[in-house]
C-alpha cells in the first residue's frame, strides 16, 4: 500500500456526524461511478461507515441523526438496485424503514 505509512485512517476517530456525512459521500461517487466494481467497493465504504455512525449513536435519541441515516439508507438501496444487487437493495430498504 502506497500510503500505509504516510496516512493513516482516521475513519475510527469519526465522530458520528462525520461517518454519516461520509457515507453520503461516498454514496454519491458511487451512484456517479460508470464502473460496477467501484460503485460496489464504494457501496462497501458506505456499509462500514453507516455502522460505525449508526454503532456510536445506537442508544441516543437523536432525530437528526436518525433522519440522516434513514436517508442514507435510502440512497444506499437505490445505488445497489442501480447495480443489479436487488437482494441486497431490499435489505437495505427494510433497515430504512426500520427508522422511520
Amino acid at each position: 500500500m502506497v500510503f500505509g505509512n504516510v496516512v493513516s485512517s482516521q475513519r475510527g476517530h469519526l465522530s458520528p456526524q462525520q461517518s454519516l456525512n461520509l457515507a453520503n459521500i461516498y454514496l454519491e461517487c458511487a451512484g456517479k461511478a460508470q464502473d460496477t466494481d467501484i460503485a460496489l467497493a464504494l457501496c462497501q465504504h458506505t456499509e462500514v461507515s453507516l455502522f460505525q455512525a449508526k454503532k456510536a449513536v445506537k442508544h441516543a435519541d437523536d432525530q437528526t441523526m436518525r433522519r440522516g441515516f434513514g436517508t442514507a439508507y435510502i440512497g444506499f438501496g437505490r445505488v445497489l438496485d442501480k447495480q443489479g444487487r436487488i437482494s441486497e437493495a431490499k435489505t437495505i430498504d427494510k433497515k430504512a424503514e426500520k427508522l422511520g
